[in-house]
């Protein structure tokens, strides 16, 4: 079917979420933020009972966040766990993260270190005792030092951002309890991009790790300056003064001119916290890269979904004789409703606009992290994949996402990911002359191309025939490691 089109001025700068926003002393909002006072151990196990009494967006039709059937990998797992077909195992001074990462195939090389007060175990956090933050493609999990819970953040194909608690208190049935009236306050918000999501902020910590006096907080993404990142955070051999990581503000007082960036900052010695307690001694720099762009990703590929759905489900009320809304020509107004995020998601999911890692460059070659996330492919026939680092001047070496793999990836609904697939094909087959990506050189373009026509599966016949048209191998993906 046609699509309607958005000239260049409406989407070469999509609308981010928003730079700076007043969050408290939030930090690592990818995390439950969950209130104390809707916390309580049950007897029954002591598993902790989460409130959801109240008004949750997207509750009704057609999302149904509270009641639809969910197929994340936390849901799956719990299944299994009630089954008895694994189990949870304990172990003295980290409960059950380590079988948790180890269960949901989150690698420790993954851990990233926040200092700064966040969730609602905040008391707990600090410069000697920061939180852990673990991730996968799909998964993200925070562990504080001696808290009370696990919190998980588990994306659903279809529903985006499922939020679940697990209590550490050793207990013969642990099971994950999902979360979601006091999260979604947090987490359905303009730097999720209005959908249930996730997300990364920076501040200028004191300290205590607590917000520095009229301060505020800087949303990260993979378009962030340098400059502006990681305030609050431990990164691994990232020098003081490229970023804001590693450091505390000098003195707790607003700065003259009102700038946050003219704050004198000091840094935090290196023995502020015991590596020994957590399950890597390193919060990984390329980790972290990869996290801020990751996040964006999936609440844009949630985005397009929920914008798609609603637009299909309030014509077909308002037309109710019309047929199959993905069958028929919709008028140009409601295309609109889906090819606007659309737009948004193919410029963040091609790098448009990512900020330049020159500055510290040198201090990304040796990680941990990067060797094993690169070790997962999949690679096209000359060994290329979308998880090869570049780390000199940008995250990856072919700037096209990795989750273009992903689950939730496949279930954006149609015509939407019929018109990001068209897209894609004519941005990547030089077609697309507008300008807009004139970043992508031709020879990256045709190795992106590539790249995905030998490991995507489910490409769209119109990629088929252009690979037939101009001699271009297909394939599927290869998947066994290096």
């Amino acid at each position: 079917m046609q699509h309607s089109r958005e000239t260049a001025a409406d989407v070469s700068k999509p609308s981010p979420p928003a730079r700076l926003t007043r969050l408290g002393a939030s930090v690592l909002a990818t995390a439950l933020v969950v209130a104390l006072g809707s916390l309580a151990l049950t007897d029954a196990g002591a598993q902790i009972a989460v409130t959801n009494q109240g008004f949750v967006p997207f509750s009704g039709e057609p999302i149904n966040y509270r009641t639809a059937p969910l197929n994340d990998p936390v849901a799956k797992l719990e299944k299994q766990l009630e089954a008895g077909k694994v189990a949870l195992d304990y172990e003295p001074g980290h409960g059950y993260l380590r079988s948790v990462l180890k269960l949901l195939d989150i690698p420790y090389d993954s851990q990233t270190l926040v200092f700064s007060k966040t969730s609602f175990q905040y008391t707990k956090i600090a410069p000697e005792h920061p939180r852990a933050l673990y991730y996968n493609d799909d998964v993200y999990v925070g562990a504080v030092h001696d808290g009370k819970a696990i919190e998980l953040v588990s994306f659903d194909p279809m529903q985006g951002a499922i939020f679940y608690l697990l209590d550490e208190k050793k207990g013969e049935r642990p099971r994950f309890e999902r979360a979601e009236l006091d999260c979604t306050q947090c987490h359905i918000a303009a730097g999720t991009r209005g959908v249930p999501g996730v997300l990364l902020q920076s501040v200028y910590p004191t300290r205590a790790g607590v917000l520095a006096t009229a301060s505020r907080t800087l949303i990260t993404d993979q378009e962030s300056p340098l400059s502006e990142r990681w305030g609050g955070w431990y990164v691994s051999g990232i020098a003081q003064g490229k970023t804001i990581a590693n450091s505390v503000v000098a003195e707790d007082v607003p700065p003259s001119d009102g700038n946050d960036a003219s704050r004198k900052l000091t840094a935090l010695e290196v023995s502020a916290f015991d590596p020994k307690a957590y399950l890597s001694a390193q919060s990984d720099a390329v980790a972290h890269l990869v996290l801020a762009h990751q996040t964006q990703m999936h609440n844009l590929i949630t985005l397009t979904n929920y914008k798609t759905r609603i637009a299909l489900y309030e014509w077909s009320k308002a037309n109710p004789d019309g047929g199959d809304p993905t069958k028929v020509e919709l008028p140009e107004r409601v295309q609109a409703q889906y090819t606007k995020p659309a737009d948004r998601l193919i410029k963040y999911l091609l790098f448009d606009n990512e900020a330049p890692l020159d500055d510290i460059s040198a201090q990304l070659q040796d990680s941990a992290f990067a060797r094993s996330f690169a070790a997962k492919g999949p690679w096209d026939s000359q060994r290329r994949s979308l998880r090869d680092f570049d780390l000199k001047s940008r995250i990856f070496r072919y700037p096209c996402s990795y989750l273009i793999y992903s689950e939730a990836f496949d279930e954006i609904p149609e015509p939407a990911k019929s018109y990001v697939y068209d897209r894609l094909l004519e941005i990547l087959s030089g077609v697309d002359d507008s300008g807009d990506f004139a970043y992508l050189t031709p020879q990256e373009r045709k190795d992106i191309l590539q790249i995905l026509l030998e490991t995507k599966r489910g490409l769209p016949r119109s990629w088929q025939d252009y690979a037939v048209a101009h001699g271009l191998r297909t394939g599927h993906a290869q998947v066994a490691a290096r």
